[in-house]
């Protein structure tokens, strides 16, 4: 699961922008998950696909810092 956190902070800015506003709350409920956060990653899955409460810090802390930075 290391790999995974790499390769999605290894990617250009732009394709973390599109993920994070198109699929945001999956892509960054596994790297939580990754990080070790099992419990967070899901509800953040859970959270972000149906209030969009994830989804919207997610894409606003990637568009600020690059990768998510809250709850990791």
């Amino acid at each position: 699961m290391n790999e995974y956190v790499k390769t999605v902070d290894g990617l250009p800015l732009i394709v973390k922008v599109l993920l994070a506003f198109f699929i945001g709350p999956i892509v960054y409920g596994i790297y939580r998950i990754a990080k070790g956060s099992l419990i967070l990653g899901v509800i953040w899955i859970i959270t972000g696909g149906i209030f969009g409460i994830g989804w919207l810090i997610d894409f606003v802390m990637v568009i600020l810092h690059g990768k998510p930075t809250i709850l990791v």
